[in-house]
């Protein structure tokens, strides 16, 4: 009786519109990833360099900021530089995930309304646009430890979970923010002021070692962005995450996709009436 009951239960949550939705988006991965190449080639048409580009930007902000803020906080650059250029470069990822999101649904009215395709196929489709701009932007990285003479170690192995988990935390977040914002259009802004505020308070162009203990405690501890950026930053630094990192980082994903699951499951039949 236990195991029917049970097996109903798996039958009811799978027979969902969102969570359908979902499984049918992540079956046809090979299409985001397609469409988000197709973006890509398509923003930088006619380019030389392409999205190499915003390498080279990213690159130039990286010198620029290591060099003033270097010498303000009086950090050794072989600490400070390959600090502040794996920080850039996955709050990047991460501000520009975020802040595309806003447009996800919008951004793809017409296709929506034309074609039948999984909705969540979209937000697949924008976190892998910015997950190859991501690995782009990651080749500054080698450079700068070339430049510092920094090697890398074996605790660098931890950055592949690390960006995994950082991507699943990414994805929810980019399907609830779409959704609201699909109803809202005035939320971006907010997003987008909550993104400022964050890099402020997330050591990016600081270490939090500048920080006195209880300061620090206050501000870091319940940073979800902290932690999500320590997870993937850490082991490239030769360090390892500290287990809070993990828990809170793993904690956000499993509430973050329970609530999200159950606000697309509430409201995806909506979303089209709302662009």
């Amino acid at each position: 009786m236990r195991k029917q009951v049970t097996n109903k239960k798996y039958k009811l949550i799978f027979q969902q519109k969102g969570v359908a939705d979902i499984l049918d988006a992540l079956k046809d991965l090979s299409l985001s990833l397609y469409l988000a190449r197709s973006d890509i080639r398509q923003r930088y048409r006619r380019s030389t360099l392409g999205p190499f580009w915003i390498t080279i930007s990213t690159g130039v902000m990286i010198g620029c900021i290591g060099g003033i803020f270097g010498g303000l906080f009086k950090s050794p650059m072989f600490e400070f530089l390959p600090f502040l250029a794996s920080g850039l470069i996955i709050w990047n990822f991460i501000a520009s995930t975020i802040m595309e999101a806003t447009t996800t649904f919008v951004g793809a009215e017409p296709i929506i309304k034309q074609l039948p395709l999984p909705l969540f196929l979209h937000c697949l489709r924008m976190v892998a646009r910015n997950f190859y701009i991501f690995l782009h932007n990651l080749l500054i990285f080698p450079l700068v430890l070339i430049f510092v003479q920094r090697p890398l170690d074996l605790s660098s192995l931890l950055f592949l979970p690390g960006l995994t988990i950082l991507i699943i935390n990414l994805l929810w977040i980019s399907l609830l923010i779409g959704i609201v914002c699909a109803r809202f259009r005035d939320l971006a802004q907010i997003v987008a002021s909550l993104l400022q505020i964050f890099f402020y308070v997330t050591p990016i162009i600081w270490m939090p070692n500048l920080l006195p203990a209880r300061t620090s405690v206050m501000i870091l501890d319940p940073n979800p962005a902290y932690h999500l950026l320590e997870i993937v930053r850490a082991p490239l630094l030769g360090h390892i995450p500290s287990l809070t990192n993990w828990i809170v980082s793993i904690t956000i994903a499993f509430v973050g996709w329970a609530i999200s699951i159950f606000v697309f499951n509430k409201f995806r039949g909506r979303i089209a009436y709302w662009l």
